[in-house]
Protein backbone atom coordinates (compact mmCIF):
# COMPACT_ATOMS: atom_id res chain seq x y z
CA UNK A 1 0.00 0.00 0.00
CA UNK A 2 1.32 3.35 -0.97
CA UNK A 3 0.50 6.13 1.50
CA UNK A 4 -0.02 9.46 -0.12
CA UNK A 5 1.32 12.40 1.75
CA UNK A 6 -1.33 15.02 2.48
CA UNK A 7 -1.10 17.88 0.11
CA UNK A 8 -0.92 21.31 1.64
CA UNK A 9 -2.35 24.37 -0.03
CA UNK A 10 0.25 26.37 -1.73
CA UNK A 11 0.84 29.76 -0.13
CA UNK A 12 -1.17 31.65 -2.78
CA UNK A 13 -4.21 29.36 -2.27
CA UNK A 14 -4.11 29.73 1.54
CA UNK A 15 -3.85 33.47 1.20
CA UNK A 16 -6.84 33.49 -1.15
CA UNK A 17 -8.94 31.50 1.31
CA UNK A 18 -7.96 33.85 4.11
CA UNK A 19 -9.08 36.80 2.02
CA UNK A 20 -12.41 35.07 1.31
CA UNK A 21 -12.87 34.49 5.05
CA UNK A 22 -12.35 38.18 5.79
CA UNK A 23 -14.80 39.11 3.05
CA UNK A 24 -17.44 36.89 4.66
CA UNK A 25 -16.73 38.40 8.07
CA UNK A 26 -17.04 41.85 6.55
CA UNK A 27 -20.33 41.02 4.86
CA UNK A 28 -21.71 39.88 8.21
CA UNK A 29 -20.26 42.72 10.29
CA UNK A 30 -21.16 45.65 8.05
CA UNK A 31 -24.96 45.27 8.48
CA UNK A 32 -24.47 44.60 12.20
CA UNK A 33 -22.43 47.79 12.57
CA UNK A 34 -25.06 49.65 10.53
CA UNK A 35 -27.76 48.42 12.89
CA UNK A 36 -25.61 49.41 15.89
CA UNK A 37 -25.07 52.90 14.52
CA UNK A 38 -28.63 53.19 13.13
CA UNK A 39 -27.51 53.90 9.57
CA UNK A 40 -29.47 55.24 7.82
CA UNK A 41 -31.97 57.09 10.04
CA UNK A 42 -35.64 56.46 9.22
CA UNK A 43 -37.41 58.72 6.74
CA UNK A 44 -40.29 60.96 7.81
CA UNK A 45 -43.74 59.66 6.87
CA UNK A 46 -46.05 62.04 4.95
CA UNK A 47 -48.02 62.80 8.15
CA UNK A 48 -44.89 63.53 10.17
CA UNK A 49 -43.42 65.55 7.31
CA UNK A 50 -46.62 67.61 7.21
CA UNK A 51 -46.36 68.27 10.96
CA UNK A 52 -42.72 69.27 10.55
CA UNK A 53 -43.44 71.59 7.63
CA UNK A 54 -46.22 73.33 9.56
CA UNK A 55 -43.86 74.16 12.42
CA UNK A 56 -41.15 76.74 13.01
CA UNK A 57 -37.90 77.05 14.95
CA UNK A 58 -36.74 79.56 17.53
CA UNK A 59 -33.40 79.87 19.29
CA UNK A 60 -32.91 79.11 22.95
CA UNK A 61 -29.34 79.50 24.24
CA UNK A 62 -27.90 78.77 20.76
CA UNK A 63 -30.16 75.71 20.36
CA UNK A 64 -33.01 75.37 17.87
CA UNK A 65 -36.41 74.49 19.33
CA UNK A 66 -39.25 73.25 17.14
CA UNK A 67 -42.79 74.48 17.79
CA UNK A 68 -46.21 74.76 16.18
CA UNK A 69 -48.42 77.79 16.60
CA UNK A 70 -51.91 77.67 15.07
CA UNK A 71 -54.43 80.49 15.13
CA UNK A 72 -57.93 79.15 15.48
CA UNK A 73 -61.29 80.28 16.80
CA UNK A 74 -62.37 83.84 16.07
CA UNK A 75 -63.86 85.75 18.96
CA UNK A 76 -61.76 83.83 21.49
CA UNK A 77 -58.65 85.15 23.20
CA UNK A 78 -57.80 81.86 24.90
CA UNK A 79 -54.33 80.43 24.42
CA UNK A 80 -53.47 76.78 25.05
CA UNK A 81 -49.94 75.37 25.32
CA UNK A 82 -49.43 71.60 25.03
CA UNK A 83 -46.50 69.90 26.79
CA UNK A 84 -45.65 66.37 25.57
CA UNK A 85 -44.22 63.34 27.36
CA UNK A 86 -41.19 61.04 27.18
CA UNK A 87 -39.81 59.77 24.81
CA UNK A 88 -42.05 61.20 22.10
CA UNK A 89 -42.80 64.72 20.85
CA UNK A 90 -45.40 67.39 20.10
CA UNK A 91 -46.82 65.01 17.49
CA UNK A 92 -48.54 63.28 20.44
CA UNK A 93 -51.17 66.03 20.18
CA UNK A 94 -51.93 65.56 16.48
CA UNK A 95 -55.27 63.77 17.02
CA UNK A 96 -56.76 66.65 19.00
CA UNK A 97 -54.98 69.53 17.26
CA UNK A 98 -57.72 70.52 14.82
CA UNK A 99 -60.57 70.29 17.37
CA UNK A 100 -58.57 72.49 19.75
CA UNK A 101 -58.06 75.13 17.06
CA UNK A 102 -61.85 75.26 16.66
CA UNK A 103 -62.22 76.18 20.34
CA UNK A 104 -59.12 78.24 21.15
CA UNK A 105 -57.72 81.40 19.61
CA UNK A 106 -54.20 80.02 19.65
CA UNK A 107 -52.91 76.46 20.03
CA UNK A 108 -49.17 76.03 20.68
CA UNK A 109 -46.99 72.97 21.12
CA UNK A 110 -43.25 72.48 21.20
CA UNK A 111 -40.67 69.71 21.15
CA UNK A 112 -38.62 69.95 24.32
CA UNK A 113 -34.85 70.16 23.95
CA UNK A 114 -33.62 66.64 23.13
CA UNK A 115 -36.98 65.55 21.66
CA UNK A 116 -38.63 65.40 18.24
CA UNK A 117 -37.45 68.05 15.78
CA UNK A 118 -35.63 70.17 18.37
CA UNK A 119 -31.86 70.07 18.80
CA UNK A 120 -30.47 67.11 20.75
CA UNK A 121 -27.08 68.23 22.08
CA UNK A 122 -24.69 65.70 23.60
CA UNK A 123 -23.12 65.61 26.01
CA UNK A 124 -25.66 67.77 27.81
CA UNK A 125 -27.22 67.80 31.28
CA UNK A 126 -30.93 67.81 30.49
CA UNK A 127 -33.20 69.02 33.27
CA UNK A 128 -36.81 69.84 34.00
CA UNK A 129 -35.69 73.35 35.01
CA UNK A 130 -34.14 73.97 31.60
CA UNK A 131 -37.23 72.66 29.80
CA UNK A 132 -39.42 75.06 31.82
CA UNK A 133 -37.11 77.89 30.74
CA UNK A 134 -37.52 76.73 27.12
CA UNK A 135 -41.31 77.13 27.48
CA UNK A 136 -40.92 80.58 29.06
CA UNK A 137 -38.58 81.61 26.23
CA UNK A 138 -41.07 80.40 23.61
CA UNK A 139 -43.89 82.36 25.25
CA UNK A 140 -41.72 85.50 25.22
CA UNK A 141 -40.70 84.83 21.60
CA UNK A 142 -44.39 84.66 20.62
CA UNK A 143 -45.21 87.90 22.45
CA UNK A 144 -47.44 86.20 25.02
CA UNK A 145 -45.64 87.13 28.23
CA UNK A 146 -48.60 89.20 29.43
CA UNK A 147 -51.24 86.74 28.19
CA UNK A 148 -53.00 84.23 30.43
CA UNK A 149 -52.29 80.73 29.11
CA UNK A 150 -53.89 77.34 29.64
CA UNK A 151 -51.45 74.46 30.03
CA UNK A 152 -52.20 70.87 29.03
CA UNK A 153 -49.49 68.36 29.83
CA UNK A 154 -48.73 64.66 29.68
CA UNK A 155 -46.15 62.43 31.42
CA UNK A 156 -42.76 64.25 31.34
CA UNK A 157 -44.66 67.42 30.43
CA UNK A 158 -46.55 67.19 33.74
CA UNK A 159 -43.33 67.79 35.67
CA UNK A 160 -42.33 70.68 33.38
CA UNK A 161 -45.80 72.14 33.97
CA UNK A 162 -45.34 71.86 37.75
CA UNK A 163 -42.04 73.76 37.56
CA UNK A 164 -43.79 76.46 35.50
CA UNK A 165 -46.58 76.52 38.08
CA UNK A 166 -44.04 76.88 40.90
CA UNK A 167 -42.40 79.84 39.14
CA UNK A 168 -45.79 81.43 38.52
CA UNK A 169 -46.94 81.02 42.12
CA UNK A 170 -43.59 82.39 43.35
CA UNK A 171 -43.88 85.32 40.89
CA UNK A 172 -40.47 84.58 39.42
CA UNK A 173 -39.09 86.87 36.69
CA UNK A 174 -40.25 85.77 33.24
CA UNK A 175 -42.86 83.39 34.57
CA UNK A 176 -45.98 82.40 32.66
CA UNK A 177 -49.34 83.80 33.68
CA UNK A 178 -51.16 80.49 34.04
CA UNK A 179 -54.92 80.50 33.69
CA UNK A 180 -55.42 76.76 34.21
CA UNK A 181 -53.51 73.48 34.25
CA UNK A 182 -54.67 70.08 33.02
CA UNK A 183 -52.36 67.15 33.77
CA UNK A 184 -52.52 63.62 32.34
CA UNK A 185 -50.86 60.32 33.29
CA UNK A 186 -47.59 61.71 34.60
CA UNK A 187 -45.43 60.53 37.48
CA UNK A 188 -46.07 63.55 39.66
CA UNK A 189 -45.65 61.33 42.76
CA UNK A 190 -42.37 59.37 42.78
CA UNK A 191 -43.87 56.87 45.24
CA UNK A 192 -46.55 55.74 42.78
CA UNK A 193 -44.42 55.91 39.62
CA UNK A 194 -42.96 52.73 38.11
CA UNK A 195 -40.52 53.42 35.24
CA UNK A 196 -39.95 50.68 32.66
CA UNK A 197 -36.92 48.41 33.11
CA UNK A 198 -35.03 49.93 30.17
CA UNK A 199 -35.61 53.43 31.55
CA UNK A 200 -34.17 52.40 34.91
CA UNK A 201 -31.13 50.80 33.28
CA UNK A 202 -30.48 53.86 31.12
CA UNK A 203 -30.78 56.40 33.91
CA UNK A 204 -28.70 54.47 36.45
CA UNK A 205 -26.07 52.61 34.41
CA UNK A 206 -23.28 54.80 33.08
CA UNK A 207 -21.46 51.72 31.72
CA UNK A 208 -24.36 49.98 29.95
CA UNK A 209 -26.27 53.03 28.79
CA UNK A 210 -24.18 53.93 25.69
CA UNK A 211 -24.43 50.36 24.37
CA UNK A 212 -28.12 49.97 25.23
CA UNK A 213 -29.01 53.24 23.50
CA UNK A 214 -27.30 52.13 20.30
CA UNK A 215 -28.72 48.61 20.43
CA UNK A 216 -32.29 49.82 20.91
CA UNK A 217 -33.94 49.28 17.54
CA UNK A 218 -37.42 49.76 16.15
CA UNK A 219 -38.68 46.36 17.30
CA UNK A 220 -37.52 46.89 20.88
CA UNK A 221 -38.94 50.41 20.87
CA UNK A 222 -42.27 49.20 19.48
CA UNK A 223 -42.50 46.52 22.14
CA UNK A 224 -41.65 48.95 24.95
CA UNK A 225 -44.12 51.64 23.86
CA UNK A 226 -46.77 49.03 23.13
CA UNK A 227 -46.66 47.93 26.78
CA UNK A 228 -47.87 51.35 27.96
CA UNK A 229 -50.84 51.40 25.57
CA UNK A 230 -54.00 49.45 26.28
CA UNK A 231 -54.54 46.12 24.45
CA UNK A 232 -57.48 47.56 22.48
CA UNK A 233 -55.88 50.94 21.78
CA UNK A 234 -52.51 49.93 20.33
CA UNK A 235 -50.95 52.34 17.81
CA UNK A 236 -51.00 51.33 14.17
CA UNK A 237 -47.72 50.30 12.54
CA UNK A 238 -47.58 53.77 10.95
CA UNK A 239 -48.08 55.46 14.35
CA UNK A 240 -45.37 53.33 15.98
CA UNK A 241 -43.05 54.26 13.12
CA UNK A 242 -43.78 57.98 13.52
CA UNK A 243 -42.90 57.78 17.23
CA UNK A 244 -39.68 55.95 16.43
CA UNK A 245 -38.78 58.41 13.66
CA UNK A 246 -39.30 61.37 16.01
CA UNK A 247 -37.04 59.73 18.58
CA UNK A 248 -34.36 58.87 16.01
CA UNK A 249 -34.35 62.33 14.38
CA UNK A 250 -30.92 63.93 14.97
CA UNK A 251 -29.80 60.80 16.88
CA UNK A 252 -32.21 61.35 19.74
CA UNK A 253 -31.68 57.77 20.90
CA UNK A 254 -28.19 58.78 22.05
CA UNK A 255 -29.40 61.32 24.64
CA UNK A 256 -32.02 59.14 26.35
CA UNK A 257 -29.86 58.37 29.38
CA UNK A 258 -29.29 62.05 30.07
CA UNK A 259 -32.94 63.00 29.58
CA UNK A 260 -34.04 60.16 31.86
CA UNK A 261 -32.38 61.89 34.81
CA UNK A 262 -35.77 63.60 35.14
CA UNK A 263 -36.90 60.53 37.09
CA UNK A 264 -34.23 61.21 39.71
CA UNK A 265 -35.05 64.93 39.60
CA UNK A 266 -38.69 64.16 40.44
CA UNK A 267 -37.59 62.43 43.64
CA UNK A 268 -35.03 65.08 44.56
CA UNK A 269 -37.45 67.99 44.05
CA UNK A 270 -40.67 66.28 45.15
CA UNK A 271 -41.37 68.83 47.86
CA UNK A 272 -41.07 71.71 45.39
CA UNK A 273 -43.31 70.23 42.67
CA UNK A 274 -45.86 68.33 44.73
CA UNK A 275 -45.94 71.25 47.15
CA UNK A 276 -46.95 73.73 44.45
CA UNK A 277 -49.53 71.26 43.10
CA UNK A 278 -51.18 70.98 46.50
CA UNK A 279 -51.07 74.69 47.33
CA UNK A 280 -51.88 76.48 44.06
CA UNK A 281 -55.20 78.26 43.64
CA UNK A 282 -55.43 78.07 39.85
CA UNK A 283 -58.00 75.66 38.33
CA UNK A 284 -56.58 72.12 38.11
CA UNK A 285 -57.77 69.00 36.32
CA UNK A 286 -56.40 65.48 35.87
CA UNK A 287 -57.32 63.31 32.86
CA UNK A 288 -56.33 59.75 33.67
CA UNK A 289 -56.15 56.50 31.72
CA UNK A 290 -56.57 53.88 34.49
CA UNK A 291 -54.82 50.97 32.73
CA UNK A 292 -51.50 52.84 32.99
CA UNK A 293 -48.70 50.49 34.21
CA UNK A 294 -46.38 53.46 34.86
CA UNK A 295 -48.79 55.28 37.22
CA UNK A 296 -51.11 52.40 38.18
CA UNK A 297 -54.70 52.50 39.32
CA UNK A 298 -55.89 52.81 42.03
CA UNK A 299 -52.69 53.81 43.90
CA UNK A 300 -51.97 56.86 41.78
CA UNK A 301 -55.44 58.35 41.65
CA UNK A 302 -56.07 57.59 45.34
CA UNK A 303 -52.97 59.59 46.33
CA UNK A 304 -53.86 62.37 43.89
CA UNK A 305 -57.33 62.74 45.40
CA UNK A 306 -55.85 62.75 48.89
CA UNK A 307 -53.19 65.38 48.23
CA UNK A 308 -54.72 67.57 45.50
CA UNK A 309 -58.20 68.10 46.86
CA UNK A 310 -58.93 71.23 44.82
CA UNK A 311 -58.43 69.41 41.52
CA UNK A 312 -61.22 67.88 39.46
CA UNK A 313 -60.58 64.49 37.84
CA UNK A 314 -61.74 62.58 34.78
CA UNK A 315 -61.02 58.84 34.78
CA UNK A 316 -61.41 57.54 31.24
CA UNK A 317 -62.66 54.07 30.23
CA UNK A 318 -60.96 51.16 31.95
CA UNK A 319 -59.12 50.06 28.77
CA UNK A 320 -57.36 53.43 28.31
CA UNK A 321 -53.72 53.43 29.40
CA UNK A 322 -50.73 55.79 29.54
CA UNK A 323 -51.37 57.84 26.35
CA UNK A 324 -54.99 58.98 26.76
CA UNK A 325 -54.78 61.75 24.12
CA UNK A 326 -53.82 59.13 21.52
CA UNK A 327 -55.85 56.17 22.81
CA UNK A 328 -59.10 58.08 23.36
CA UNK A 329 -58.79 61.51 21.71
CA UNK A 330 -62.56 62.13 21.82
CA UNK A 331 -62.78 61.27 25.52
CA UNK A 332 -59.70 63.34 26.28
CA UNK A 333 -61.01 66.34 24.36
CA UNK A 334 -64.49 66.18 25.92
CA UNK A 335 -62.99 65.92 29.41
CA UNK A 336 -60.76 68.91 28.77
CA UNK A 337 -63.48 71.11 27.29
CA UNK A 338 -65.79 70.27 30.20
CA UNK A 339 -63.02 71.41 32.54
CA UNK A 340 -62.43 74.65 30.62
CA UNK A 341 -66.17 75.45 30.63
CA UNK A 342 -66.39 74.83 34.39
CA UNK A 343 -64.68 78.07 35.51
Amino acid sequence: TVLKRPQHDSPPTAELKMREWWVHVGLICIPLVAVYLHIPPPHLSPSLQKWHTAGELFHFRDREIFYRDSFGALGSSDVIILLHGFPTSSFDWNKIWEPLTQRFHRVIALDFLGFGFSDKPRPHKYSIFEQASVVEALVAHLGLSNQRVNLVSHDYGDTVALELLYRSDQNRTGHLIINSLCLSNGGVFPETNYPRLLQTLLKDSSILAPVLMRLTNYKLFQRGIGHVFGPYTQPTDAEFWDMWTGLRYNDGNLVLDSILQYINQRSKHRERWVGTLTSTIIPLHMIYGPLDPVNPHPQFIRLYKQLVQRSTITILDEHISHYPQLEDPTGFLNAYLNFIHSF
